[in-house]
């Protein structure tokens, strides 16, 4: 009997994994395209390319679409998502790679404390030690009180919240189709999105719309993996294993932007394995008693 959620736990944590490596490429083109279009301009794009890519099975299930009786929840999920994609596009545009994945890296304890108020879910102590460690190494990278806040930060912050609010609306939908969550984000996103992109439209150059494209592309594809993995598994497990993708921007930013990692950043990435393996451990125990309302 407890193989099967083993097996799930597995499964989800794969599915994250690929999430994680396809946001990474995803925010590197982003980052690329952010310095010449406005971030609203950006999401709404993304969301139109994805809109396209999935519109055959939006006509294949457009009767489990329409009689879902979860619209509501659904409908604050894309909200959710549309503000904290706007705010991680602005921070990216405006600070450097890594810091914004720095703190992007609160989430799985954003996420984690509003799992045990907003779903019940159950988290072990070790478990919390280990999200506070993971907690540290964060607050370890980006050394506050040495980078002054600004607008760039603000929204790097913003973007934490609403993700960790996103989040958790992706697990109370835990049952509801794959393929329907996609279809009611990608065409909720490019509603809500439309109005304020138009107002703030930069005309794009006919050499920007491959990367814009593949902004697109790999934020669809990088989407269905999210949701299969919070879909299969608790969030207070996933919520640890997010703080691997640090190694993942660090690389990026490195290879790609020239931005060489602050002294700080081996400390801090100990800090947050350590903190990972205490999860990693901590969930044998108490993963198999997840509560959901």
């Amino acid at each position: 009997m407890m193989g099967a959620p083993d097996a799930a736990n597995r499964s989800g944590m794969a599915w994250l994994l690929a999430d994680m490596l396809l946001v990474t490429a995803m925010t590197a083109l982003v980052k690329l395209a952010g310095a010449d279009y406005p971030a609203i301009q950006l999401v709404f794009i993304r969301s139109l390319i994805g809109l396209g890519a999935i519109t055959p099975l939006i006509w294949r299930y457009r009767a489990e679409v329409f009689s879902t009786r979860r619209a509501g929840r659904h409908s604050f999920r894309v909200f959710c998502n549309a503000l904290a994609l706007t705010c991680n596009f602005s921070a990216l545009a405006a600070l450097p790679l890594a810091l914004v994945n720095a703190i992007g890296f609160m989430r799985p304890l954003v996420v984690t404390i509003l799992a045990v108020i907003l779903l019940a879910e159950r988290v072990g102590a070790m478990q919390w030690v280990g999200v506070a460690l993971g907690f540290a190494g964060v607050l370890i990278i980006i050394a506050p009180g040495e980078i002054p806040f600004d607008w760039g930060l603000a929204a790097a912050f913003g973007s934490v919240f609403f993700g960790s609010m996103a989040t958790i609306q992706t697990r109370a939908l835990k049952d509801e189709n794959t393929t329907v969550m996609m279809v009611f984000y990608t065409v909720g996103l490019s509603i809500l999105t439309a109005v304020p992109a138009i107002l703030f439209w930069n005309p794009v150059a006919v050499g920007d719309w491959p990367l814009l494209i593949g902004i697109g592309l790999l934020a669809q594809i990088a989407q269905f993996c999210f949701l299969k993995a919070y879909q299969s598994t608790p969030a207070s497990i996933l919520a640890p294993l997010g703080y691997l993708s640090i190694v993942f921007a660090s690389l990026t930013g490195y290879f790609v932007f020239s931005e060489v990692p602050g002294t700080a950043i081996i400390p801090g990435i100990v800090v947050i394995f350590i903190g990972l393996q205490l999860s990693t451990r901590a969930r044998g125990v108490h993963h198999n008693h997840p509560k959901y309302d």
